[in-house]
C-alpha cells in the first residue's frame, strides 16, 4: 500500500473527505473512547451547514461528559466535570440527538447505547441497529460505510513514526480487511491523540493502515474517563458469589462498572485474605460452601474480555492475572498438560517441542526462527549449513543426536519463553488513573497486553484449536436486567422494545461457555430494580423481551446466591431461582410457575431462602466493609470526601422524590432536625443566596441527609 497522506490540519482532513467521496458520507467510527471527537465534530458541522450533502455515522457507545437533569445536579457537577474529564471534547451529533435534534440531512446509527439514555429518543430508538459485536464489521458494510475514521496513539522513534489502535483495534482492523479484500472503496483517517496510551502487539499497525494521517494539536484532549463508582454491599453479595466460581489456572472476562469492581476486589480478598474469604462466603451461602474455589491463585488466571477495564488491571497488579497464554497451539497444548511445566526454558521445553514433531531436526530456518520467536533459542543463534553456531560454540542441527541435544541445551537456550499474554482485549474503559497506568507502564509489563479483534475474542470461528487451548476453564460474566423463571435473560431492552443499551459481545460469550467443555457462563443480577412505579423483582414468571434464550440458561447469581441451571429441568429451574430471588416476591412467584403448571402443587420455599433481604446482606457484610475488606471504592475514586457526601445526600433526595410516602418521611425528619448545609456545600449546589420556598425546602432536605 502506499504511504499515507500526512495532514496537519483536521480541517484539511474534512475537506479531503468531502472532496473524495462521492454522494452521501457513510462514516464508522468505534466504540468508545477511539472516537476521533474533533474530526467528526468538524465533518458533522460542515455537512450540517451544507443540506446537499448527507452524513450518516454508524458507531457505538458515544460517551458525554454528565451535565445533570436539574439545576442542583447541574451545579453539583459543573467543578467536577472541569477537574475529571478536562478538556475532552463533546460529541456534538449527541448534543443535538438529546436536543432540538438531528438536521435532516444526518442520520446517527448506534448498535451499543449508554445505558438508559436514549429511552424515550424516538429517533435514537429508532435508529438502533441490534446486532451482535462480532457482526459490527460486516453490518457497517452493508449499510455502504465508505469512511472509517479513529482516534490512535503514536510514539517517535529515532527513525520511524509508531503507531497503535490505541483502546480500539476492536472492528477496525477486520473492517479494513473486508474492504480491501473486496476491492469496494474506502477511506481510512487516523488521528492522532497523543493523550492515547500506546498498546502494542496486535494494536500496532504501520502508517500505511491510513489513507490519511492527521496530527493536528486540536485532536490530542484528555481520554473520556468516568470515575469508579461505588460499590455496594448488593454487588459485593453478587461479586463475592462470582468470584468463588472461578477456577485457578483458569480464564476470566468481566465488564464495567461497580460489579466488575466488585469481582475483582473479591478475587483479591480471596487471594490475599482466604481465612476471612471463607467467613464472608460462609455468612452468605445458605447451602454450604460444597462446589466453590476458595483457595489462593496459585497458578494465575487469564483475562479475555472484550473491554479491558479498571478491575482487570487491579487484578494485573495484583498478580491474580498473570496466566500466559501462547499464540501457538502445540506450545499452549504442551503447557496446559504439563509436558512444559511453566514460562522457564529448560532442556524439557525443547525436548518436549521435538517429540510432539512442533519443531523438526535438524533445525531449518523455519524451525530456528520459531524457537527464536518465542525465547526458546538466543537471539543470536545461527544457522550454519547443517550446524547450529553462537559465538564460538557450534553442533549439529541434528538435535536427535545426544552430543547436539546437550551442546545446545548448554550454551544455546534462552531463559524465558516469550510473548506470553496475560491480557487480551478489545476495546478500553476507565478512570484518569487507569489511563496513566498504562500510559507509563514499563513496556515489558505492557507487552502482557494484548488489545485486538473482536473476531478473536468474543468467538471460537477462526483458529479456533489456538483459543480452545487458550480459554482453559473459562468463566464468562455477565450482567442482565431480568431473569424469567424459566431461565431466559432480557439484557438489552425493555418489553416494550425501548433499547437500555445493546446486545453487545453477551450472546457470543453465552454460546462460547457452551461450546467450551469446561466453560460456565456466570450471568448476575440484582435481584430486585427500584424506579418510579417501585419496588418489583429482577426474577420474573415471564417477560415480553429476552436477550438469552432459555436454551442457553446455566448460571444464575443473585447478591442471595448461585442457582445453577445448566442440565436442569425446568421445575428444578424455578425452585432454584426462586431460592436466590428477594424473600419479599418469592410467593408470588410461586403462585404464577404453580398457576401454570411448572411447579408442583405442594411445593413450598423452604425455610433457608426465606431471609433474602436487603437487612440481611447489611448484618452479614456490614462488619466486613467496616474492616476495609470491602470498602465502597476499592479501587479509589475521582471524587473528594465532601463531593461524596453531596452525592449520597442528592441521591436520597432523587430517590425519595420518586416515592412520595418516603418523601414525606424525609422532610419530616429534616424540618424536625432543623440542620442547615455548610456555606461550604450551599456554594457547591447554589444554594447559599437561596429566597425561594422551593430552594428553602431543597436546602433543608439535603440538610437532613448529609
Amino acid at each position: 500500500m502506499p504511504n499515507p497522506l500526512l495532514m496537519d490540519s483536521i480541517d484539511a482532513a474534512v475537506d479531503y473527505v468531502l472532496d473524495t467521496t462521492d454522494g452521501d458520507i457513510v462514516l464508522g467510527i468505534p466504540l468508545g473512547v477511539g472516537k476521533p471527537n474533533p474530526f467528526v465534530n468538524a465533518l458533522y458541522h460542515r455537512i450540517k451547514a451544507n443540506p446537499a450533502r448527507r452524513l450518516k455515522i454508524i458507531t457505538a457507545l458515544s460517551l458525554e461528559k454528565p451535565t445533570g437533569k436539574s439545576e442542583l445536579e447541574r451545579n453539583f457537577l459543573a467543578p467536577l466535570v472541569e477537574r475529571v474529564f478536562a478538556d475532552y471534547p463533546d460529541l456534538e451529533y449527541v448534543k443535538d440527538l438529546r436536543g432540538d435534534g438531528l438536521p435532516p440531512n444526518i442520520e446517527i446509527c448506534e448498535v451499543f447505547m449508554k445505558t438508559g439514555d436514549y429511552l424515550g429518543n424516538d429517533v435514537a430508538q429508532q435508529n438502533y441497529m441490534s446486532t451482535n459485536y462480532t457482526h459490527i464489521a460486516r453490518d457497517m458494510e452493508a449499510q455502504g460505510m465508505n469512511v472509517m475514521a479513529q482516534a490512535i496513539a503514536s510514539k517517535d522513534d529515532a527513525d520511524n513514526l509508531r503507531l497503535s489502535l490505541s483502546s480500539n483495534p476492536d472492528v477496525v482492523m477486520e473492517v479494513m480487511d473486508k474492504f480491501r479484500a473486496s476491492g469496494k472503496k474506502i477511506t481510512a483517517i487516523g488521528v492522532i491523540n497523543h493523550q492515547m496510551p500506546f498498546m502494542p502487539n496486535t494494536a500496532e499497525v504501520g502508517p500505511d493502515f491510513f489513507d490519511v494521517l492527521v496530527n493536528d494539536p486540536a485532536g490530542t484532549h484528555a481520554v473520556f474517563a468516568p470515575p469508579n463508582n461505588k460499590v455496594s454491599l448488593t454487588d459485593y453479595a453478587i461479586g463475592i458469589h462470582a468470584s468463588s466460581l472461578v477456577a485457578d489456572g483458569g480464564t476470566l472476562q468481566i465488564g464495567i462498572g461497580s460489579l466488575g469492581d466488585a469481582i475483582g476486589q473479591a478475587l483479591i480478598v480471596r487471594d490475599r485474605h482466604s481465612a476471612e474469604y471463607r467467613r464472608i462466603l460462609e455468612s452468605i451461602c445458605p447451602d454450604g460452601l460444597a462446589g466453590r474455589d476458595l483457595g489462593r491463585f496459585e497458578q494465575g488466571l487469564y483475562g479475555c474480555s472484550e473491554m479491558f477495564v479498571n478491575g482487570f488491571l487491579k487484578l494485573i497488579e495484583a498478580g491474580i492475572i498473570r496466566r500466559e497464554v501462547f499464540g501457538d497451539v502445540v506450545l499452549q497444548q504442551l503447557l496446559n498438560r504439563g509436558t512444559i511445566a511453566d514460562a522457564s526454558v529448560t532442556p524439557q521445553t525443547l525436548r518436549a517441542l521435538l517429540d510432539s514433531g512442533r519443531v523438526r531436526s535438524p533445525i531449518g530456518p523455519e524451525d530456528l526462527a520459531y524457537l527464536q520467536r518465542f525465547g526458546v533459542l538466543r537471539p543470536d543463534v545461527r544457522l550454519d549449513g547443517e550446524e547450529l553456531v553462537l559465538e564460538e560454540q557450534r553442533c549439529s542441527a541434528n538435535l536427535h543426536e545426544d552430543q547436539a541435544f546437550d551442546a545446545v541445551c548448554q550454551h544455546m537456550l534462552g531463559t524465558r519463553l516469550l510473548g506470553g499474554i496475560t491480557m487480551t482485549g478489545g476495546f478500553f474503559l476507565g478512570p484518569r488513573d487507569f489511563y496513566e497506568r498504562l500510559r507509563t507502564m514499563p513496556e515489558h509489563e505492557l507487552a502482557k497486553v494484548d488489545m485486538t479483534r473482536i473476531d478473536f475474542i468474543n468467538q471460537l470461528y477462526g483458529q479456533e484449536d489456538l483459543k480452545r487451548a487458550q480459554r482453559r476453564k473459562a468463566r464468562f460474566m455477565n450482567t442482565t436486567m431480568i431473569v424469567t423463571l424459566l431461565g431466559a435473560a432480557a439484557s438489552d431492552a425493555l418489553e416494550s422494545g425501548q433499547v437500555v443499551s445493546g446486545v453487545g459481545g453477551q450472546y457470543n460469550f453465552v454460546a462460547m461457555s457452551h461450546a467450551l467443555p469446561d466453560a460456565r457462563l456466570i450471568m448476575m443480577l440484582r435481584a430486585t430494580h427500584d424506579n418510579k412505579a417501585g419496588l418489583k423483582s429482577s426474577i420474573v414468571w415471564n417477560y415480553g423481551h429476552v436477550t438469552i434464550p432459555r436454551h442457553l440458561r446455566d448460571t444464575i447469581v443473585t447478591e442471595y446466591g448461585v442457582a445453577e441451571l445448566r442440565g436442569q429441568p425446568d421445575g428444578e429451574v424455578i425452585k432454584r431461582l426462586i431460592a436466590v430471588a428477594d424473600s419479599r416476591f418469592q410467593e408470588e412467584l410461586v403462585k404464577q410457575a404453580k398457576s401454570h403448571g411448572k411447579l408442583d402443587a405442594h411445593y413450598e420455599v423452604p425455610e433457608r431462602y426465606r431471609n433474602n433481604l436487603p437487612g440481611m446482606l447489611h448484618d452479614k457484610l456490614g462488619p466486613w466493609a467496616e474492616a476495609g475488606l470491602l470498602p465502597d471504592f476499592p479501587f479509589g475514586t475521582d471524587l473528594t470526601h465532601e463531593e461524596l457526601h453531596i452525592v449520597k445526600a442528592l441521591k436520597k433526595l432523587k430517590h425519595a422524590s420518586e416515592h412520595p410516602a418516603e418523601l414525606l418521611s424525609l422532610a419530616f425528619k429534616s424540618f424536625w432536625e432543623g440542620k442547615d448545609m455548610p456555606q461550604a456545600y450551599q456554594e457547591r449546589l447554589g444554594l447559599a443566596d437561596a429566597h425561594s420556598f422551593k430552594d428553602n425546602v431543597v436546602r433543608r432536605l439535603l440538610a437532613g441527609n448529609l
